[in-house]
């Protein structure tokens, strides 16, 4: 496989017809290499508008939904990131390579083991990586710029929202099947903020992620 020739190829056939249009974005895309970031035995589908299988279950959100998230989130360098749900560290590093700093919060250690591996094996140093349940926030380091859940809520727990400073934003994708919307979140002040929707998709849901009651009065 031509490996250059397929990152060209994501790029241009799935990501930029997604409305990526932020050269910035585009050009990190070609620097932080996905198929490094890969289970060894999918490595050939590395750059597929799917979702590949990672340890325990797990999957990588498609290069398409990643790279529309990355832009709508529009990361400045001096901004503190939290994300929950590491992945294969792949996400981690195209936030770390836009904020300062990133702390992302995986429940499964051998998961989270997987993404520190890949982070430092591709020279990331400004990721952290920590075994933890942030389905309901993450106090540890709040508030924080910008959070991105990479992974479903049936609904926004308000410790999101609480931990998230004034002009900050969260990336989650809120709902059940068999549609999921995928928002951006901006704090305005301290009691109000802006909900955008800007896809809908349908992901599994974080584990322990907080449903809605069920009793109606």
């Amino acid at each position: 496989m031509n490996i250059e020739q397929a990152r060209f190829n994501m790029i241009e056939q799935q990501i930029r017809p997604w409305e990526v249009l932020d050269q910035d974005v585009l050009n990190l895309l070609s620097i932080v290499k996905r198929e490094n970031f890969v289970p060894a035995a999918y490595r050939n589908i590395a750059f597929s508008d799917l979702e590949i299988p990672l340890p325990g279950g797990e999957r990588m959100l498609a290069p398409r939904v990643e790279a529309r998230v990355l832009q709508e989130l529009a990361i400045h360098k001096g901004e503190t990131v939290l994300e929950i749900g590491v992945g294969s560290g792949y996400m981690a590093a195209l936030l770390a390579a836009r904020g300062r700093s990133v702390t992302t919060v995986e429940i499964s250690p051998e998961l989270a083991d997987f993404a520190k591996q890949n982070l430092a094996a591709n020279g990331v140093m400004n990721a952290e990586v920590v075994v933890g349940d942030g389905a309901q926030g993450w106090a540890d380091g709040a508030p924080y710029d910008v959070v991105c859940v990479s992974g479903g809520l049936p609904i926004m727990p308000q410790e999101f929202l609480e931990q998230l400073k004034i002009g900050g934003r969260i990336a989650a994708f809120v709902g059940s099947a068999p549609v999921m919307k995928a928002q951006i979140i901006t704090r305005v002040d301290e009691k109000q903020f802006r909900v955008s929707d800007i896809f809908e998709t349908l992901v599994v849901p974080l584990k322990n992620a907080k449903h809605p009651s069920l009793f109606k009065f």
